[in-house]
């Protein structure tokens, strides 16, 4: 199944990224309210609008500063370059058991977002002044030295990051090694796409 690459398709029937895709039992119908309350948050602070990894991705001043996703259990909302949030109303965690940086937000009620609101504002604020000055989250100290590509694509799909860390350190360190050897940007984000399904097949870069 193709994942969507306009972002009202997104909002009105899904990511793509499963059969559930263009039902009534799709995970975003069933957080629509609570998305679309994230979304408007987003726009209202100017944030540009975009998809990547077949979910909304708010840009500002070219840097990636905020992802939502929708399961089954609850909706996220991802503050990318989390690691420079100071967070002092602590609610901040973490994507996944094996990540490190706290920077989500989950939601299990539609109202959650209305109700955070002045938070998600300061948090997004506070991001849009660090891009827009350039200043970079602190490197965060890993065994497998990983490209900053996958790391951003890790933070951004807790999914994926539960399935790229139950690999064996040899299979990440493969997919790591491939995409540091591509000199774009654009090139590495392009493999990580193609590599989705080896990493859920618990597969390394180079296996079939």
């Amino acid at each position: 199944m193709a994942m969507i690459a306009d972002i009202e398709d997104y909002f009105t029937r899904g990511c793509g990224r499963c059969d559930r895709f263009d039902t009534p039992d799709c995970s975003i119908q069933q957080w629509k309210e609570g998305q679309n309350k994230l979304r408007q948050i987003c726009l209202d602070m100017g944030l540009s609008e975009h998809v990547k990894w077949a979910h909304p991705v708010y840009m500002h001043a070219d840097r990636n500063i905020a992802m939502m996703g929708a399961f089954r259990g609850d909706y996220r909302f991802t503050f990318m370059n989390g690691g420079l949030l100071k967070d002092p109303e602590g609610v901040l965690e973490t994507a996944g058991p094996n990540s490190v940086v706290k920077n989500v937000l989950y939601f299990t009620t539609n109202d959650g977002p209305a109700k955070m609101e002045p938070i998600i504002r300061a948090y997004l604020a506070e991001l849009m002044d660090y891009a827009e000055r350039g200043v970079k989250p602190p490197k965060v100290e890993r065994e497998i030295e990983m490209p900053d590509e996958l790391v951003e694509a890790l933070d951004g799909d807790p999914e994926l990051a539960e399935a790229f860390f139950a690999l064996t350190p040899g299979r990440q360190k493969s997919y790591a090694f491939n995409l540091a050897q591509a000199k774009k940007p654009e090139t590495r984000f392009a493999r990580i796409e193609k590599f989705r399904d080896k990493i859920f097949a618990g597969k390394g870069a180079m296996e079939r």
